[in-house]
């Protein structure tokens, strides 16, 4: 199946509509305090690409990408129940790694739960390996914290010094 992906605006209906029921699925597997996702409003911010998978353009994923300057983070991945394992995850995954490289990022990082099962083998598959947590987020038992070198950087996810990825 081909899809097609945009760069869009979480504050559409349809942006929210993606982002709520993003929500929904984490509340289905982790309790509110253990959500550390981004809001519409949030995601609406300039140092934010939201991707919209669409499919005779009707939208059945979503993914953020937030540049926070010696990294980019990975938040709100999200396909639709109906349309998972059709690929729409990965292709999501790719535009958003093109995007970080094309902004000049060498590193991406992300904070998922280790419940979500079909996520975390799909960001394995993608080449993400686990690490210790970072920004803000709790080092508690159900976060799960990944990152993947995607290109070149002076300075890695947490300063140190990298060489260039050929």
């Amino acid at each position: 199946m081909a899809f097609t992906i945009t760069t869009e605006s979480p504050l559409t209906p349809e942006g929210r509509a993606l982002v709520e029921a993003s929500q929904a699925a984490l509340l289905e597997v982790y309790p509110p305090e253990e959500c550390f996702s981004f809001s519409a409003e949030e995601l609406a911010a300039r140092n934010t690409q939201f991707l919209v998978a669409r499919d005779g353009g009707q939208p059945v994923g979503c993914v953020a990408l937030v540049d926070e300057g010696l990294y980019g983070e990975v938040k709100r991945l999200y396909v639709d129940s109906v349309r998972r394992g059709q690929g729409v995850g990965g292709v999501l995954m790719d535009d958003l790694e093109r995007a970080a490289r094309d902004i000049g990022l060498g590193w991406l990082l992300l904070e998922t739960g280790a419940a979500l099962e079909a996520a975390v083998a799909l960001y394995r598959r993608l080449g993400f390996v686990e690490r210790g947590p970072f920004g803000s987020y709790p080092d508690i038992a159900s976060n799960l914290f990944m990152e993947k070198r995607i290109g070149f950087s002076l300075r890695g996810p947490q300063g140190a010094e990298q060489e260039s990825l050929a």
